[in-house]
């Protein structure tokens, strides 16, 4: 009896709850102008630098409130989708840029009307023009040779709430579009410079928000694998296009419940390599054994729901013929399909890893993994 009344009153606390919650309240859109300048981040950028690259961004964006635990533990983040438009400075040479995404807002500091956040994004890109042989001979521009690209976006902004209505908002930002180099010649197109805008909620921009105490993690520690699969362009632009197969895994423990620390093994083999010691007669019979990769790495998972945002640095303790540097660095998130706490497999998902050695991409990993 003492059971089921406490689940009564569970119920009706929700259910007052949500006739206290305002429809609607929470939505909102949010636009920035930008101003800023392409980066020349490599001597190898060899097309000219603009004076000023402009642009603007439209958000559509949800103040979370609560409903699920990750929301609470992220103290309430916006979520949201953003659409971006790059003009670089020079339509003949770079054309313009087009990014769709999703978006991530995380609350930094908060002191009465004033908030600083934190802005996460990742999705595709589109530039007009890019490195072309054939049939336009447009070879000045060496910093992307796709129209469709990857789009990653940082940003800060200070905010100032006016009313529940509107706020006002000044920022940088920083972009990088590029394709990974599943084609060549790709050293990206990065973006920096200032964005100043407004938000407008049509109900309000703070719906009531639910605390209550938050579960505990009842399995801290726990294995991952990940098997992967990438591509790279070898030799010259229009080449050939080479598979590369991965291999991972790590172990984990999760901390305040909404991130988990790992170190583990990577590796990874290069048919690209392997075809350019054949091409040249390079270690004749033992072109395999020149051709693989293995690491030791360590990292970070943020946690935010079925979405896990990864960021890893790694050493080489075997590299292959064709070197990059010693370190390198993996970005990106995983999608969980499966999230459990019993049986044997807990989790299963699949990801999307950026993996650059400082501000050249080596190659964007899509795998699948999975959680013991």
């Amino acid at each position: 009896m003492r059971r089921l009344l406490s689940g009564i009153l569970i119920v009706l606390g929700f259910g007052c709850y949500g006739q206290e919650h305002q429809a609607g309240a929470g939505f909102g859109i949010e636009a920035n102008l930008l101003s800023g300048k392409i980066l020349k981040h490599t001597v190898n950028f060899r097309a000219p630098v603009p004076d000023r690259t402009t642009g603007a961004e439209v958000n559509l964006i949800w103040q979370t409130w609560g409903k699920k635990p990750w929301q609470q533990r992220r103290h309430y983040p916006v979520i949201g989708v953003g659409f971006s438009y790059l003009n670089f400075g020079i339509d003949s040479i770079y054309g313009r840029g087009v990014g769709v995404y999703p978006t991530l807002q995380l609350p930094l500091l908060r002191a009465g009307k004033f908030e600083w956040t934190l802005k996460l994004g990742c999705g595709l890109g589109f530039v007009t023009r890019h490195y072309e042989r054939v049939p336009s001979w447009d070879t000045i521009n060496n910093a992307v040779s796709t129209h469709i690209n990857n789009y990653t976006l940082f940003a800060t902004h200070f905010r100032y709430r006016i009313n529940e209505h509107w706020d006002v908002q000044v920022g940088g930002q920083f972009s990088h579009m590029s394709n990974a180099s599943l084609r060549i010649p790709n050293l990206g197109i990065n973006v920096y410079g200032i964005q100043a805008g407004v938000r407008y909620f049509p109900v309000s921009s703070r719906p009531s928000k639910i605390k209550y105490k938050l579960p505990p993690v009842r399995n801290p520690w726990g294995v991952q694998v990940r098997a992967g699969i990438a591509g790279n362009e070898m030799g010259v632009p229009d080449g050939p296009l080479y598979p590369v197969f991965l291999l991972s895994g790590h172990l984990m423990k999760q901390y305040l419940g909404m991130n988990r620390v790992f170190i583990g093994l990577d590796y990874s083999y290069h048919k690209g390599i392997e075809a350019f010691l054949k091409n040249n007669e390079i270690h004749p019979g033992s072109e395999r054994r020149y051709s693989w990769k293995s690491s030791i790495y360590v990292g970070n998972e943020f946690l935010i729901g079925r979405v896990g945002i990864v960021v890893q640095a790694g050493y080489y303790i075997h590299n292959a013929y064709l070197r990059l540097d010693p370190y390198y660095q993996k970005i990106g998130g995983n999608i969980y399909l499966l999230q459990r706490e019993k049986g044997p497999l807990k989790e299963l998902y699949t990801s999307l890893l950026l993996k650059t050695h400082k501000t050249q991409a080596e190659l964007a990993e899509l795998g699948i993994g999975m959680g013991f």
